[in-house]
């Protein structure tokens, strides 16, 4: 692998991190020293960050996995490649902060796969959401059969693989690939108003409901209900509880620290 130090720049902006994908001329797609980098970053998280937007150069989020660095695997090397970004996805979606997604231009394959591990996804209408796979002559190796299938169920995701089908920002919104459908231009302003919102809240909740929702949501109803009588008595024993409570009887706004 050919490190490329500026595959992800990285830009701390107060309480927010800004990650941006860095390779405009391959519509950001996702080699391995990319996903390098946001395994370091998402394995040490910095102390003051409250929330991380991630968005693409160039007028693209991610054209999705690039696949000239795939054409020479062997199948346990492509096997140990696709466990590495179930690895980092997985440090995505269970990060110590939100991760919101700015989407513009091309959100396809791995793309979608990583977007599907963010916590909220803004995008443009002209987003082209599409898993093309199926037309490539290989099957989904980042996480999308679990992640994508889950926002949208499995019957779409496979219509999605099977055709190339392709879904627009506003398409994807009411699907459930996006939270948010905007006009063109506006995502990334979006997603950090969205982050400062999000970084106001509680840290210590932010945890809680980025970790624990999903993982309650592949229970059996029992198990759920009762691990989320232990979050919530964690949650409500607390200091940033205590701050939440005298902030709504004293009429202002809460501080979180």
């Amino acid at each position: 692998m050919v490190e490329d130090k500026n595959a992800l720049l990285v830009e701390s902006k107060g309480a927010i991190v800004h990650l941006m994908l860095n390779r405009p001329e391959k519509r950001n797609a996702l080699n391995d020293a990319t996903i390098a980098a946001l395994d370091g970053f998402f394995s040490n998280v910095p102390e003051t960050a409250r929330a991380v937007v991630i968005s693409g150069a160039g007028g693209h989020f991610s054209s999705g996995l690039d696949l000239s660095e795939q054409v020479h695997r062997q199948p346990l090397d492509v096997m140990a490649h696709s466990r590495n970004w179930h690895r980092v996805m997985d440090a995505m979606q269970y990060s110590r902060v939100p991760i919101i997604a700015a989407l513009n231009g091309a959100v396809m394959g791995g793309g979608l796969e990583m977007a599907a591990a963010c916590h909220v996804r803004v995008a443009e209408h002209n987003v082209q959401f599409r898993m093309p796979e199926g037309m490539r002559g290989i099957f989904v190796g980042g996480g999308g059969s679990v992640r994508i299938a889950k926002l949208i169920g499995d019957d779409r995701l496979m219509e999605m693989m099977l055709t190339g089908r392709i879904y627009s920002g506003a398409e994807g919104e009411r699907v459930g690939l996006a939270h948010y459908a905007l006009s063109d231009g506006s995502a990334l302003d979006k997603a950090f108003e969205l982050a400062e919102r999000i970084a106001e809240n509680s840290p210590t909740i932010n945890q809680f409901i980025i970790h624990a929702i999903s993982r309650i949501g592949t229970m059996a109803p029992e198990a759920g209900l009762y691990a989320e009588s232990l979050a919530a008595a964690l949650s409500q024993t607390g200091p940033d509880a205590e701050e939440g409570l005298n902030a709504f009887l004293e009429k202002r706004k809460p501080v979180f620290r």
